[in-house]
């Protein structure tokens, strides 16, 4: 399908990078203000320059999008309304998010204000972004992973826009599920303060013996995307906004390459894939801008691929093209695009001189008009006197209206007509145009303007009228039981028998309710039913964890196998994907749905939310500190114990070092300070798991997670052996279920952010 319309959308880290953006040819620009952006490093704007940009970009015909993607802490909810107050009443375009419980309050508190799903969301497919979709958004921005014929899938949902990254860096985890910043740094990419620990180097290791080829030290360091080959293939699956990533890069690289993108999307417009063809030099240059150590196509025709990362060192500088840059700097930096506009003066003895100017209103404009409608605007002046001497003669008066000086506008056409032997002074003339240009472009932009709002809340943090005031109490069911549920998550054979054996032991002795979860990448339909009688039989519920990332691979899996999963008796499913909760709408409505800590649940209005998207419980996130938790407004599963995921990703680095074994296999990357990590490929939904080098533990901690209530307790086996998995149930056992000295654990762990939290 040949889009008739597409958006060329450029980064703005910078009030000068956003001028660069315009200049050379962008449709929309993407910027951070001064909070809740995932990019906190860049030059974000505060109020007064976020407003002037606003402006100018509608000036020239150009749409504003600000960045609120990040996840937001409970106490941070009560800013919001002042913080984006004045840029919505400006004619903000729209917002980017990605917590739950902004995209809620935005929806309440700014209901015209059009809503954006970032790609921090982690939207991997239809299901998820037909839900999003229904609860209000526009627009979705799926994950860079996801293929053509997934992106065409999206693309296709009537009502809503799909927009992908076409170039800039790219991430080697799903945007929005990497924590390795967060954990062994503090600095969350959850909020905009990525440390890049993926651009360090590390060593895959197999038994501690090196693997893969002498200098790969990069294996996490993926190349930059280019997809000028592919832009007929994004632009003909339904993509309507080509996102240039670079927020932190220069005006300069802003400008580069959206003049070069730009060149190519009205190629394709004017010749079609017939003429379409790539100019050599416009990849030199591309490179010349920037290069990590080469460019890829990305994820668009392949699924992972060593050809994808860099792998050695990042190159040395380079002074690059003098010629060339100067060329930016002088064509899109230092001096601003004008607006073309027709102008009329008429200029008749005995009667105020008058200017009437002509405008179209820019393309961006939502409300209150249609696309490119015409503005006339007149102003008038002194009374035109008879001349003494010589009369002003027409071509005299045009040359001084054309100085349009410093003003945003250049006449593109200008008439004048004279009556009679006239006469005005050249001051007054001149204050004439300044005048009629200067309220020009103040009507220009008050047409962008929206009416004041007022604040919906009655109480910092709290909705007076939530939307669906008996949904959160589907959270608060299971806060009946006397104790929180102990349970237990297990990828492998060894890891269930520990469970089931200690749990049975537990639950003989105990009212209580104990829980054992199944890892979907491990656990398949010929065992589901034999797990969950096994469990039942000793009076444990059992649930099904659904796969981190649930693209077309998983999707097709659980259709093939619904009934085997229906039949299965399961009592509930582990929920850690976005796309996860419109599929069970579709085909389990009546299974319970337990949300993993990967759906983030920072403050309770992200609880409401995700109880409206049939959340039957919620898991407490695992970046917040103990005072954070118990201010969240969040009842939920704390995870007590586990290797916490670091990394989930497409990229493969079994695959990348030896090949791809299509068999699940442990490795370990070790980093430059000797930490290793464990690595599980998981060939089943193929993507890739980096857990952390240590396990969190709250062993010795019963009293302070019992202060948060928990609905359940939860600790997470993964690449223990099932010795170990016993060892840590009882360790957890003595504390928590008994009171008593809980021991030693094995081995070496980590309190997470659990006392310590992130900025």
């Amino acid at each position: 399908m040949k889009q008739s319309k597409v958006e060329l959308l450029a980064p703005a880290g910078s009030y000068e990078s956003m001028r660069a953006a315009v200049n050379a040819g962008a449709d929309a620009v993407y910027i951070g203000g001064s909070r809740f952006g995932a990019r906190a490093y860049a030059e974000n704007l505060e109020e007064e320059a976020m407003v002037r940009a606003i402006d100018f970009v509608h000036l020239h015909g150009c749409r504003i999008y600000m960045t609120v993607n990040t996840l937001v802490k409970e106490q941070e909810l009560f800013g919001l309304y002042a913080y984006l107050k004045p840029y919505y009443e400006a004619g903000l375009d729209a917002v980017l998010v990605q917590d739950l419980g902004v995209f809620s309050y935005l929806r309440r508190q700014f209901p015209q204000l059009p809503l954006h799903i970032s790609t921090q969301m982690t939207v991997t497919g239809s299901d998820s972004a037909r839900m999003l979709k229904e609860m209000g958004a526009v627009r979705v921005v799926p994950a860079r992973e996801l293929s053509l014929e997934e992106i065409r899938a999206i693309a296709g949902i009537e009502g809503l826009e799909a927009e992908t990254f076409v170039h800039g860096a790219l991430c080697y985890c799903y945007s929005g599920q990497c924590l390795f910043s967060s954990l062994i740094g503090g600095r969350s990419g959850n909020r905009g303060r990525c440390a890049q620990t993926c651009r360090l180097p590390f060593t895959a290791e197999r038994d501690k013996k090196t693997v893969g080829k002498k200098g790969d030290d990069y294996p996490l360091s993926l190349k930059d995307l280019n997809t000028l080959e592919l832009l007929p293939d994004i632009l003909e699956a339904g993509v309507v906004s080509l996102k240039i990533e670079g927020r932190m890069k220069s005006p300069r690289y802003t400008a580069g390459v959206v003049s070069i993108y730009r060149k190519y999307v009205d190629l394709y417009f004017k010749k079609g894939r017939e003429g379409y063809r790539i100019d050599p030099e416009d990849t030199r240059r591309l490179l010349e801008l920037f290069d990590r150590g080469g460019q890829s196509g990305g994820y668009y025709k392949q699924h992972n691929g060593r050809d994808m990362v860099v792998l050695k060192e990042k190159p040395a500088f380079r002074t690059g093209d003098p010629a060339y840059f100067d060329f930016l700097d002088r064509t899109y930096g230092n001096e601003d695009v004008k607006i073309p506009i027709k102008g009329t003066g008429y200029f008749s003895v005995g009667k105020p001189a008058r200017l009437t100017l002509e405008a179209k209103l820019a393309e961006g404009r939502r409300e209150g008009g249609a696309f490119g409608e015409t503005l006339l605007l007149q102003e008038e002046g002194q009374t035109v006197q008879e001349a003494q001497n010589a009369p002003m003669e027409e071509e005299r008066i045009k040359k001084q209206l054309l100085k349009t000086g410093d003003s945003p506008f250049v006449f593109e056409d200008l008439s004048v007509t004279t009556k009679g032997r006239g006469f005005l002074p050249v001051q007054e003339l001149n204050r004439l145009r300044r005048t009629a240009l200067e309220h020009l472009e103040k009507e220009l932009v008050s047409r962008y303007r929206r009416e004041p709002v007022s604040e919906l809340l009655a109480a910092p943090g709290r909705f007076a009228a939530p939307e669906s005031p008996a949904a959160p109490e589907r959270l608060k069911e299971s806060r009946t039981a006397a104790a929180p549920e102990i349970s237990v998550f297990v990828s492998t054979k060894e890891q269930l028998e520990a469970a089931l054996s200690v749990l049975g032991e537990w639950k003989r002795e105990s009212q209580r309710t104990f829980s054992v979860s199944l890892a979907s990448e491990s656990f398949g339909p010929e065992a589901w039913r034999r797990t969950a009688q096994a469990c039942h039989e000793k009076g444990l519920l059992c649930y099904l964890m659904m796969p981190r990332i649930f693209r077309k691979t998983a999707r097709d899996y659980f259709l093939k196998n619904r009934q085997a999963f229906l039949e299965a008796g399961f009592d509930a499913a582990g929920i850690p994907s976005m796309e996860e909760p419109g599929f069970f709408q579709s085909y389990a409505p009546e299974m319970k749905l337990y949300f993993d800590h990967g759906m983030y649940c920072w403050n309770h209005l992200a609880a409401e939310t995700m109880a409206q998207m049939g959340a039957d419980r919620v898991t407490f996130p695992v970046e917040l500190n103990q005072k954070e938790l118990m201010a969240s407004g969040v009842d939920g599963e704390l995870i007590v114990y586990g290797y916490l995921p670091m990394m989930v990703s497409a990229q493969c680095i079994k695959k990348t070092e030896e090949g791809c074994s299509k068999r699940p296999e442990l490795l370990y990357l070790k980093d430059r300070k000797g930490k290793r990590f464990p690595v599980m490929n998981q060939c089943r939904f193929c993507y890739n798991t980096i857990y952390n080098c240590e396990p969190l533990s709250l062993l010795g901690l019963s009293k302070e997670a019992a202060m948060l209530k928990p609905v359940s307790l939860r600790l997470n086996f993964t690449v223990e052996d099932g010795t170990t998995a016993a060892r840590v149930l009882r360790a957890f056992g003595r504390e928590y279920l008994e009171g008593r000295e809980p021991g030693q654990l094995p081995g070496s762990y980590t309190r997470g952010h659990f006392k310590r939290g992130v900025e």
